[in-house]
């Protein structure tokens, strides 16, 4: 089947999308340039140009629903050997990546960058995890979806561990050898999703998050090493506003 838009409806899509593309933008030359203007010890004074569906969100699991439909809700990463490099943006350890490909919903996405946030942004029925790594991805149609993945202590992780050796305050520095992004999702395919924002300004809207229900672990080391770069870059939880947070868990579709 061919879809003709007309021309009222091509515009209204892309004043619909707008906001969205010049965030992706900006997201752009923000992974080519460390300096910002914004800090989390004055957060209160950021301001978003909407902000009814804000990110992060406290994730209560006793409110979560069951998605609706018969939409393929499993994620599927195709995360291979990529050359990386480790920016220090001036707010947070991130790690550039040429690409890697991931089927969410049915939608395709296209990974652009990964960085981490000590303490966590997100929090699960009211619990913080020491921190949260967020996996941006992009779809051709300037949609962005988020996979925010907890950190709790445990064994090291291997692709922290070369960013690690990699990672020079206020620098841009090529990763040694090739890492693998998928070494940063757990086992489980348990997730909670929920429509919402970027969590630094320009704050845009209509982000897809999609929150892993299960953390992956890093030694003591790494998690001191990830405050040691930036501590407490973190936005504090924001409210829901009506919104609903589904959980996808691809046990109960087995039943």
């Amino acid at each position: 089947m061919i879809v003709v838009f007309s021309p009222l409806l091509r515009v209204n899509l892309m004043y619909r999308l707008l906001p969205l593309l010049l965030a992706v933008s900006a997201f752009n030359a923000h992974a080519a340039s460390p300096a910002d203007h914004f800090d989390y010890q004055h957060q209160s004074e950021w301001h978003a140009v909407h902000d009814a569906f804000q990110s992060p969100v406290d994730i209560r699991t006793a409110d979560t629903v069951a998605p609706d439909g018969d939409e393929p809700d499993v994620i599927r990463s195709q995360y291979g050997e990529v050359k990386a490099t480790a920016v220090d943006t001036g707010h947070a350890l991130q790690v550039n990546v040429p690409g890697g490909d991931v089927k969410i919903r049915g939608r395709h996405f296209t990974l652009r960058q990964f960085h981490f946030h000590a303490h966590s942004e997100h929090t699960i029925d009211g619990r913080w995890y020491p921190a949260e790594v967020h996996l941006v991805h992009i779809a051709k149609d300037g949609r962005m979806a988020v996979i925010g993945v907890m950190l709790v202590p445990g064994d090291a992780n291997p692709v922290l561990d070369s960013v690690l050796k990699a990672a020079r305050k206020g620098e841009a520095h090529e990763v040694p050898g090739v890492i693998i992004p998928g070494k940063l999702l757990p086992r489980s395919d348990v997730y909670y999703h929920y429509l919402g924002s970027l969590t630094t300004p320009p704050l845009t809207e209509n982000v897809e998050w999609y929150v892993l229900k299960q953390p992956i672990t890093a030694s003591p080391e790494q998690l001191d090493a990830l405050r040691g770069f930036y501590a407490d870059n973190f936005r504090q939880p924001q409210p829901l506003e009506g919104r609903v947070v589904t959980q996808f868990d691809p046990a109960l579709l087995k039943k």
